[in-house]
C-alpha cells in the first residue's frame, strides 16, 4: 500500500478498493486496522479536496457576472434530497 495520495480521482478508486476488502471480512485485525486509518486518510484527502473545488465554482449570473455557486457540496452530502435553499445557505453558517 503506497503512503502517499497523487490526486483526488487515485484517491478515490484507493479508497474505494479498501471498502471492498474491508466489507469481504476476511482480513486480519491488523491488516483491516492498517487499512481503516489508511481509509480515513484518504477520505479527508478527498474531502479537503472537494471543498477546495467547491470554492472555486463560479458561475454567471444574467448579467453574465460571477458569482458563487449557490448551496453547499457539504449541504447536499448531509441530506441530498434537501432542496437548494438559495446562495450559499452554509456560508452563514461558517460564518458563527
Amino acid at each position: 500500500m503506497e503512503s502517499t495520495i497523487k490526486d483526488f480521482e487515485a484517491a478515490l478508486t484507493e479508497l474505494e478498493s479498501i471498502v471492498k476488502r474491508l466489507e469481504e471480512g476476511d482480513l486480519a485485525l491488523e491488516k483491516s486496522l492498517e487499512m481503516y486509518e489508511r481509509g480515513v486518510q484518504l477520505s479527508r484527502f478527498c474531502h479537503t479536496r472537494l471543498e477546495e473545488a467547491e470554492r472555486r465554482i463560479e458561475i454567471l449570473d444574467e448579467r453574465g457576472e460571477l458569482s458563487p455557486a449557490p448551496g453547499s457540496l457539504s449541504a447536499v452530502a448531509d441530506d441530498p434530497g434537501r432542496p437548494s435553499t438559495g446562495p450559499d445557505p452554509l456560508g452563514k453558517e461558517r460564518a458563527r
